[in-house]
């Protein structure tokens, strides 16, 4: 669809085409990853080191501001796991009023990013960066969540990873065996019923088979009603927060890591949507929607938020085709606080805890971890002190190391593929079958080519040059001879290229590679994602292999 303005909303743009069968989509997808936020609202919340309904009334008034405002057609936003970690240490030190000027201020920030146009800026960050904080993330999720999990008896926990877990061991014989089976009902609920229909939300089934059990068995397990004496009926309250002036300064490094996270999640989440949707996000728009929500997130109790992946997919596959159904996400959470929220107090804690467990799982990508092992030393470097800071250190901390790391990588990457020789007649010789000059290129083939550095920062170009595959012929090859370098990221935007040009029907065909980039397609997980088969030394034997696929399908339609 071409638009005359580009920063308009998703959710203004959709009405143009807007019809009652894709309202009744959207709704039910709507209702539907409305049941599945509900009882991660209330963990993330908890986790946090606040209120349970701190949690929904993000995901009511977030959700909605950034579904109706975002640049994207099916991003679903609230609190997410990356917030966790960060917004309790906020708490711990500074109270609830710093973690209200921290959610405003990064608000503030994204805001700005987005009206100056730096929606593109988050490409920047390396995919070990990525990694690493994601991987720290989720191994901190899990460990606050196990004294729920198992029910112990500890007035309070450290904050600090190493301390926490020392206490934790030191506690184990408190150990409450009710609330461990509630929590490993919960847990086998969540990991089967997906197997059995992927469309009934199993976080909520098993919230509320192990909420009856525990509440009709009478079972001695710590719950919200007992830890916070149950939910609040009605809507979120509306307050300006008590701001101190001399806390600004002291919480801008924080600040600055929400707004980081914020960005970072939701353009991810974006892409993600892109991906299962084949539409393209607004990511400046984004930013904007994004920084409003947080802005108005603590004038209602609510937490700092963003796009959050899990719930975006499950939103898709539930039908969901338009920013409505992030509206009636939001929607749905409001009626159950207006209408259900004291049943809330109910649910035991530990069966909580397993839905963190759950998420910290799927969120960590570990699978990603064995494409980094492959990628060399800097590569593995530049994970390990991310993870290992984000986990034993600080998140600002790990956010801002990891950022000066990724600069430091990005210069060593074209430094090292810098060379300086003499021309000699092998050289030339070796450069002719790499030439397109005086080749013909048959009409089923389109010949796309990278010439530089392919590395982060720099891989949005491949997607923006081939947002639209009907362009493309049935057989597309990507001439590498003038790509000097690449990394993981952007390995990885080949990898997701050649898996949409499968989608479509076509096929990618690799060729010319030079030293440095052609030693890592040939890792495993890359030849997984692309083939062997489809990788070329040069031009010329890319097009004899087009030749070779596209006569047998001319063949076989002739027949």
């Amino acid at each position: 669809m071409s638009i005359s303005n580009p920063n308009i909303p998703k959710s203004i743009l959709a009405i143009r085409t807007y019809s009652r069968q894709l309202f009744l989509h959207d709704l039910l997808a709507g209702i539907t990853v409305g049941l599945v936020a509900l009882p991660l609202a209330m963990a993330f919340g908890i986790a946090s080191g606040v209120t349970p309904q701190a949690g929904l009334y993000t995901a009511v008034v977030a959700g909605f501001l950034i579904s109706a405002l975002g640049g994207s057609r099916t991003q679903i936003g609230g609190p997410t796991g990356a917030f966790v970690v960060i917004v309790a240490g906020i708490v711990a030190r500074f109270g609830l009023s710093g973690l209200a000027l921290v959610t405003l201020m990064a608000g503030m920030i994204l805001l700005v990013m987005g009206l100056a146009g730096l929606g593109t800026a988050v490409r920047f960050i390396p995919r070990p960066v990525v990694i690493g904080f994601t991987n720290g993330i989720a191994v901190l999720i899990a460990s606050t969540q196990i004294k729920d999990f198992l029910g112990l008896r500890i007035g309070s926990v450290p904050s600090q990873f190493l301390p926490r877990m020392q206490v934790l061991m030191a506690h184990m014989n408190t150990a409450n065996n009710a609330a461990l089976l509630l929590g490993l009902l919960t847990l086998a609920i969540i990991m089967v019923l997906p197997r059995v229909n992927r469309r009934i939300p199993a976080s909520i089934v098993g919230v509320v088979i192990c909420t009856v059990i525990a509440s009709a068995a009478h079972l001695h397990v710590e719950t919200i009603g007992t830890r916070f004496g149950g939910i609040p009926q009605g809507l979120p309250p509306f307050a300006f927060p008590a701001f101190h002036p001399n806390q600004i300064l002291p919480l801008l490094p924080s600040a600055f890591t929400v707004a980081l996270l914020a960005a970072l999640e939701s353009m991810l989440s974006a892409v993600v949507a892109d991906g299962m949707t084949g539409d393209r996000h607004n990511p400046n728009v984004e930013l904007v929607a994004q920084g409003v929500a947080n802005m108005a997130s603590p004038l209602f109790g609510g937490i700092p938020a963003t796009g959050a992946i899990a719930r975006t997919a499950t939103n898709i596959r539930s039908g969901g085709r338009s920013p409505v159904s992030g509206i009636v996400h939001a929607a749905t959470l409001l009626v159950v606080l207006l209408v259900a929220a004291p049943l809330a107090s109910y649910i035991p804690l530990t069966t909580l805890a397993a839905v963190l467990f759950v998420v910290s799982y799927n969120m960590g990508e570990w699978r990603e971890i064995g494409g980094i092992l492959q990628q060399g030393f800097t590569s593995i470097a530049v994970w390990i002190v991310t993870f290992g800071l984000t986990v034993f250190a600080d998140l600002t901390v790990a956010v801002g190391v990891g950022m000066a790391l990724a600069a430091l990588v990005y210069i060593y990457r074209v430094a090292e593929t810098t060379t300086v020789s003499t021309v000699t007649d092998d050289y030339i010789r070796d450069g002719i079958s790499h030439t397109l000059q005086g080749r013909i290129v048959p009409e089923y083939v389109t010949v796309l080519r990278i010439h530089g550095p392919f590395l982060f920062g720099t891989t949005e170009k491949l997607v923006d040059a081939t947002a639209n595959l009907d362009q493309f012929t049935p057989i597309v090859i990507l001439r590498l001879r003038n790509m000097t370098a690449i990394d993981s990221t952007g390995m990885h935007a080949i990898e997701s290229f050649a898996k949409r040009l499968r989608g479509s029907g076509r096929r990618l065909i690799l060729c010319g590679a030079m030293e440095q980039p052609a030693k890592l397609l040939q890792q495993p997980r890359f030849i997984a994602h692309v083939g062997a088969e489809n990788i070329m030394p040069n031009i010329q034997a890319a097009l004899d292999l087009a030749q070779e696929i596209y006569k047998p399908e001319t063949d076989k339609l002739a027949s």
